[in-house]
This record gives C-alpha cells, sequence and structure tokens, in this order.
C-alpha cells in the first residue's frame, strides 16, 4: 500500500508539472523562446485565488476564473512589452530578459502580498476515497489534479489539430515567414500562445496550492524550474511530451526521496535531465529539426 500511495502522489505531482511544461512547450513550440518568468506567473495565479477566496470570500469557481482571467492579460503584457521588441534579436538577450521579468513578478509581488508565506486554503473539496479498507487514500486534489491534466491535454491537442488558430499556430511554429506570407497574423498568434500558456500556469498554481498549501512570492520558481524539466524531457514543443515529462517527473521526485534520500529528491530530478540531454537531446517525444545555416 505504501508503494500504491508514493505511485499515486507521483502522479498527482507529475500532473502538476505536466500542466506547467504544456505552458513553456507552447510558447517555445511556436515562438521558440524560453519564457523563464513562467513560473512567476504560477505565483501571481496564486496570489489573486487566494485574496479572492480570502478577502472577497467568493466562491471558489470564481476566484480560478479571476486567475486564469489576471494571467491571461499579465501573460499578453509580458509577451508584448517584453518578448514582442526582441523577435529578431539574439536568444541569449531574450533569456536575459525572461529572467529579468521573472524577478520583476517576484519583488512585485513581496511588496504587494508581503514575504511572509501564507496559508492557501485547498479549494477541492469533492472527497477523499479510501480503497482496501481505508489503507489506501486517494485525496480529492490528486483526482481533481490529473483530470484537470488529461482534460487540458485533450483538449489543447484537439484545439491546435482542429481549430482555425490551432492550426496557425502550427504554421507559425514551422515557419514564421511562410506563415505570414499565406495571411497568417503571427503576433496575434503569438500573444494568444502567452495567453493560454498563462492561463494554465494560473490553474497549475491553484492546484499546486491545494496540494502544498504554502503560499509565498518564490512559490513558482521551483515548480516553474521542474516543469521545465519536464518539458525537455519529453521533448519541448511536443503536447504529449509534457504530459509524459511532467508524470514521469513526479513519480522520479517522489520514489526518488523515499527511497533514496529526501535530500537529494530535487537533485535526482535534475540529475535526469542531463542524462537526457546527453543521451537524447531532443526529449522522449521530441523530434530532430534540421536546420540551414
Amino acid at each position: 500500500m505504501v508503494f500504491l500511495s508514493y505511485l499515486i502522489n507521483g502522479i498527482s505531482l507529475g500532473s502538476v508539472y505536466a500542466i506547467i511544461a504544456l505552458g513553456y512547450t507552447m510558447v517555445y513550440g511556436i515562438a521558440k523562446m524560453l519564457n523563464f518568468a513562467h513560473g512567476d506567473v504560477i505565483m501571481v495565479g496564486a496570489y489573486i485565488s487566494f485574496c479572492v477566496t480570502q478577502y472577497l470570500g467568493m466562491p471558489a469557481i470564481v476566484s480560478i476564473v479571476a486567475a486564469m482571467f489576471v494571467c491571461t492579460v499579465l501573460g499578453m503584457l509580458i509577451e508584448r512589452m517584453a518578448y514582442k521588441p526582441l523577435r529578431e534579436a539574439p536568444k541569449l538577450a531574450v533569456l536575459i530578459t525572461a529572467i529579468g521579468v521573472s524577478y520583476l513578478l517576484q519583488n512585485s509581488a513581496q511588496l504587494i502580498w508581503g514575504s511572509n508565506p501564507k496559508s492557501f486554503n485547498s479549494l477541492v473539496n469533492i472527497g477523499s476515497i479510501r480503497l482496501f479498507d481505508g489503507a489506501l487514500l486517494i485525496s480529492d486534489e490528486a483526482i481533481v489534479t490529473v483530470l484537470c491534466c488529461i482534460i487540458i491535454m485533450v483538449a489543447l491537442t484537439l484545439f491546435t489539430s482542429r481549430t482555425k488558430m490551432g492550426k496557425a499556430m502550427r504554421a507559425v511554429s514551422e515557419d514564421k515567414g511562410a506563415a505570414q506570407l499565406m495571411g497568417v497574423d503571427v503576433n496575434f498568434t503569438i500573444s494568444i500562445t502567452f495567453a493560454i500558456g498563462s492561463a494554465l500556469a494560473a490553474i497549475a498554481g491553484v492546484l499546486l496550492c491545494s496540494s502544498y498549501p504554502v503560499l509565498q512570492p518564490t512559490t513558482g520558481s521551483m515548480p516553474g524550474i521542474k516543469a521545465f524539466t519536464a518539458a525537455v524531457f519529453g521533448g519541448i514543443g511536443s503536447i504529449p511530451g509534457a504530459m509524459l515529462g511532467g508524470i514521469l517527473l513526479g513519480l522520479i521526485e517522489i520514489f526518488g526521496k523515499a527511497y533514496i534520500s529526501t535530500e537529494l529528491g530535487d537533485a535526482i530530478v535534475f540529475l535526469i535531465l542531463i542524462i537526457m540531454l546527453l543521451v537524447k537531446p531532443t526529449g522522449l517525444l521530441g523530434k530532430k529539426v534540421n536546420e540551414k545555416v
């Protein structure tokens, strides 16, 4: 039963990583840039949800919608003000800008909400499941997190393959210049990509703090980095790869802490990233792309 408990916890944690990784992989797959401020958008979403429920007394669903709305607008603003002017700049400039935006969001949150940790009350209340005469407990947070991950992945897959905007995103991902010649609004498409990724970050922030109820300005930093690792592990730019990488990373982290060392849990995660980059740089489901120079 202990093994099954670890397995469920790993899948639940991995589902959170997968939702965050989906935001990373969409932005990279289409805009070809690494948005390292994504983890801090998670933190903003969690704070908005916290304020709506604690200070305004609104229902959980209202707080989630509010968090998604604020993070969507924030993501589009970040793209418009910080990344769009650097669209043709060297990748190093974009990377440094992303780190700067990350610190800006963290320090802004510290000024607004303070640096003291806040207790985040879980927004999930559907009832836990007990199996094997109560020996195995599946929390309601784990159930909702896994279901959300599956629904989001399926929805994104259908969106990118069936809708006009999804096809435009795929075209921009393949060749921005050719897509623009065919009438695709590249700038608008990239903005929508950031909007979707930021909305997913808000959902991930709420789910993360519901399972681990401590909220502070650095809440999204480490999960964001691990989710980026998951995106690389699964194949950055691949939606199924982001989910696969997130789930596997969550399992590796939980089992590593349980059976190897609690202190080395995070180190094991990043060791996996190093090995993956050495053995298969494109990730498990990533495709090798040859570029003409």
